[in-house]
């Protein structure tokens, strides 16, 4: 029984869709090829069949043989358990080929998002991503799981074409030539419909990247009113949706017709000229018999070379979203040669001139609040330009494992996931319930276990929805505590929190963070009275660093970024 999900699913080729679907082969040849091997004998079985049964008749039933038509009788049953068997087990790996192309799928192109990080919602919107997980791994299962049927249709043609050349020349010509000709009758729509299934899929795309992005908002759109605006706009992509899926079904329509009606076609012609033949005695009945056996059983081989080249270009489009995941890099480089970051030392931004001293609680404020987000990501080097050194070494010179190990940077968009809040809190199961209650009493959550009925092991929903804003804010400041990095850089922290519970915070997070740096962006007053030091930054650059209370009085446009005075008002004053 094969493990699933793979320990390590390997490196996937990404250089193009048709040599990732290569590659998803390679990694499971032994599977495929089982699965070939018994495809071939499900198929070859019944290809034999219509043989026996001609034989069963010339040399049984017409002869009056009796122990003939037993032993044909019993050469049939061999075959026909034969036949079953192969079937099961040709089924088996067909199941084992789907899930195990689709679980290398999914955990590559996991294992890809993880790594890129904050890179992969910069480049590709998050509907596009979900999309590869609901369809499009299933595509490249289903390419997979095909393929031992398609080899043994291809086997099977090749002895049934045997078998009709050795009885008749004519009629053995007519099934070589036709099936081909067949199956390039079909060619043409195969392009059409896979310029449609790639609109339709970037139609899909796109939808589920709207719908994420209304419900990620809907507590907004609620609270200004643009429920119906944006209601509107997703019933029409929806219609987009469903027009480009009419297409795809419209020509999809055609090539099931068509695989109904070529093949019926080729049977009435194959058994019309086994007719004639057996009227003009080049043929006898059980070869008659056999011939019409042989002209039905070849549309299963048919039909199953058009469904592979139907789900090859499905594969051939779904792997094309996984390669676009895929052959993202990191905006974050790895140094040729790493250096390992020193266990302690001041942070220092060469650049803006921020220093945050080893083991001090800083604060810094901008004048420019919305650039907390491009400081944040400064210090954490989450921006390959950065020039940072913590502890005299530049972050740019050691590996973003050892930057992550040492630097963490809890900002707004931080997120909860499904799971027991235990988990949540402590992803790794390193910490006690006394550790995680000591966190919880520091970010003020202690409320958060009141309304849970199984403490910590309660389940949290999906992105926390089940509490408060101000709530998930205290459970990622939580969560950020318990990592207990050497540098805890928080951004924004308390913003949605009220003032009391803020000031909890503020008192609590100094003796928590004690002997370790923290710096945390914000122009909370609440905040920055009880930090040892505040750092004051206008157009990207340091202009003043001290005591809040002694900032407040030195420095006019601190004044104003923290008790945002108005110009106005600084004049009376």
């Amino acid at each position: 029984m094969k493990q699933l999900p793979f320990a390590d699913p390997g490196v996937p080729e990404h250089r193009s869709p048709a040599r990732y679907l290569w590659w998803v082969a390679r990694g499971q040849k032994r599977t495929l090829i089982g699965g070939m091997a018994f495809g071939i004998l499900w198929m070859a079985a019944q290809a034999f069949i219509p043989a026996i049964l001609g034989l069963a008749i010339d040399e049984g039933i017409a002869a009056r043989d009796g122990e003939r038509l037993l032993q044909w009788t019993a050469a049939l049953f061999a075959v026909g358990v034969v036949q079953a068997i192969a079937g099961i087990m040709r089924h088996r790996f067909a199941v084992t080929n789907w899930l195990s192309a689709a679980y290398r799928t999914v955990q590559v192109v996991t294992r890809k998002s993880a790594d890129l990080g904050a890179t992969l919602p910069k480049h590709l919107a998050t509907g596009e991503v979900v999309s590869v997980g609901a369809g499009d791994l299933s595509y490249v299962g289903n390419l997979m799981e095909i393929s031992a049927r398609f080899a043994g249709a291809i086997v099977a043609f090749v002895i049934v074409a045997a078998i009709l050349l050795t009885q008749s020349t004519t009629l053995g010509l007519v099934v070589l030539i036709g099936v081909p000709v067949m199956l390039l009758c079909l060619g043409p729509m195969l392009r059409p419909l896979h310029k449609r299934q790639s609109a339709q899929r970037e139609a899909v795309g796109e939808l589920n990247s709207l719908g994420s992005d209304i419900v990620g908002g809907l507590r907004v759109l609620r609270g200004i009113g643009g429920e119906e605006s944006f209601s509107r706009r997703y019933r029409s992509e929806s219609q987009q949706v469903r027009q480009a899926g009419v297409r795809v079904a419209g020509i999809q329509s055609v090539l099931d017709a068509a695989q109904v009606l070529l093949p019926g076609i080729f049977v009435v012609l194959v058994v019309g000229l086994g007719a004639h033949f057996a009227l003009q005695g080049d043929l006898s009945a059980g070869s008659l018999v056999a011939f019409y056996g042989y002209a039905t059983f070849l549309v299963l081989p048919l039909r199953t070379a058009t469904e592979f080249a139907n789900q090859l270009m499905r594969g051939l489009v779904a792997a094309g979203r996984v390669v676009r995941v895929l052959e993202l890099e990191p905006d974050i480089t790895e140094p040729a040669r790493s250096v390992r970051l020193p266990d302690g030392g001041d942070l220092v931004d060469p650049v803006s001139g921020i220093r945050a001293r080893d083991g001090l609680l800083t604060a810094i404020v901008s004048a420019e609040p919305d650039s907390y987000a491009e400081l944040a990501d400064r210090l954490g080097r989450y921006d390959d330009l950065s020039e940072v050194r913590y502890g005299g070494v530049t972050l740019a010179s050691a590996t973003r494992v050892d930057v992550r190990e040492r630097i963490l940077v809890s900002d707004t968009g931080s997120q909860l996931f499904t799971g027991t809040l235990r988990s949540e809190l402590d992803p790794d199961g390193r910490r006690t319930d006394d550790e995680i209650m000591a966190a919880m009493r520091t970010a003020s959550a202690d409320d958060v276990l009141v309304a849970l009925t199984d403490g910590l092991d309660s389940e949290v929903e999906e992105k926390g929805r089940s509490f408060s804003g101000g709530q998930r804010q205290r459970l990622v400041l939580v969560r950020a505590l318990l990592a207990d990095p050497s540098v805890l850089v928080l951004v924004e922290p308390t913003s949605a929190v009220d003032a009391h519970t803020e000031a909890r915070i503020a008192d609590r997070l100094r003796a928590y963070r004690s002997g370790r740096s923290t710096v945390v962006l914000t122009a909370s007053p609440l905040l920055l009275d009880r930090v040892d030091e505040v750092i004051f930054v206008a157009s990207g650059h340091v202009v003043a660093s001290g005591k809040h209370r002694a900032l407040l009085d030195t420095e006019p446009r601190y004044r104003r970024t923290v008790t945002r005075e108005t110009e106005a008002e600084e004049v009376l004053r």
